[in-house]
């Protein structure tokens, strides 16, 4: 099989690559430029592309750079900007992986006559009578169903996941094993285009004009604090926003750029049991309404029982608000390591909550 590599210069692509070529098949690596201005985090440095040519070296296998650093400046970072002056909190990383490395990235390896790209992500793809479908990966701890979670059934039937079998140590004791230099490089967590020493208000105040903005509670509409920018204030955020007077943290339960509020309360008014959802994507179809299903609502959250109805969902129990803008995973009730598809949080949450 002939199968382009996506190297993004960490130890799980390496060892992704190498499973692949020691499989016998006819390995290619590609790494991406993606973002053109000032950064030192991330997948997509000028170090992460000299590590994965050099593990490409190691292998024997031809590697490419690609350059789509506009097609992401449109698709992640614009709506990413665009995102939070709408008080919305989006998740970049996901944007990433559904326009770029499964939108551009494998278009384009389908038509260099590739049967099939291949990540270093840790989930699973099964092939089953209904066709292809993805799983959690075998390490809870290292799980990637999530930010995978937008991918239909079509993309998956040509996507590779070779380390998403293996536990994380493995994975590194591979990379010992076959010499790759990347075996000791600690995992990137970051955004790839905020700079660590500038963050997300640097970042986006470079971008966009940020509102300093007024801190009401919720119920009376009495003003309690303010903040420097409401651009940058995020559903369910407890942090910078001080306590009620019973001593209690308040957390943002509503934020209205247009009126440059954010509306706070106390721990019960932050959780609800009411979610609206839209933007959805489902791997073979929407589950149809009324079904009992689990929905993960964060990256490293867990998945709890609700049920789904076509806009919104219902939890068992009250969770916490999620940011509108967020990707909500869900999984199959029955079988829970089975991704049946992905939305974005809607809002608005003020009325859901208990």
């Amino acid at each position: 099989m002939r199968v382009l590599v996506a190297m993004s210069g960490g130890v799980d692509s390496s060892v992704a690559a190498a499973a692949l070529v020691e499989e016998g098949h006819d390995v290619v690596g590609a790494t991406l430029k993606l973002w053109g201005g000032v950064g030192d985090s991330g997948c997509c440095s000028v170090g992460d592309v000299e590590d994965a040519r050099a593990v490409a070296r190691r292998l024997g296998v031809d590697h490419h750079v690609f350059n789509l650093t506009d097609l992401f400046e449109e698709t992640v970072v614009s709506p990413y900007v665009a995102a939070h002056a709408r008080g919305e909190t989006p998740n970049p990383c996901i944007e990433c992986n559904r326009h770029v490395k499964f939108g551009a990235l494998l278009d384009r390896a389908r038509r260099l006559g590739f049967d099939a790209l291949a990540t270093g992500h840790h989930a699973r793809v099964e092939v089953s009578p209904n066709g292809h479908r993805l799983l959690r990966g075998a390490d809870p701890a290292k799980d990637q169903s999530y930010v995978l979670s937008m991918l239909d059934a079509g993309q998956l039937a040509s996507l590779l996941l070779p380390v998403g079998r293996m536990q994380k140590e493995e994975v590194r004791a591979a990379a010992r094993a076959g010499g790759l230099p990347t075996a000791a490089k600690p995992d990137s967590q970051d955004v790839c285009f905020i700079h660590s020493g500038l963050g997300r208000s640097g970042f986006l105040g470079d971008r966009l004009a940020l509102h300093p903005g007024v801190v009401v509670e919720g119920g009376s509409g009495r003003e309690v604090g303010r903040v420097e920018a409401v651009e940058l204030v995020t559903v369910g955020q407890r942090r910078g926003l001080g306590h009620g007077t019973d001593g209690g943290r308040r957390f943002a339960v509503a934020v209205d750029v247009d009126r440059r509020t954010v509306t706070v309360g106390g721990a019960d008014q932050a959780r609800s049991r009411r979610l609206a959802f839209r933007r959805c994507t489902w791997v073979a179809g929407a589950p149809a309404p009324g079904r009992r299903v689990l929905a993960q609502t964060s990256a490293h959250g867990d998945a709890h029982p609700c049920t789904v109805g076509t806009e919104d969902l219902e939890f068992d129990e009250p969770q916490r608000l999620v940011a509108p803008g967020q990707t909500v995973a869900f999984y199959d009730a029955g079988r829970p390591e089975v991704v049946l598809g992905a939305a974005l949080a809607a809002g608005p949450f003020g009325s859901q909550t208990l």
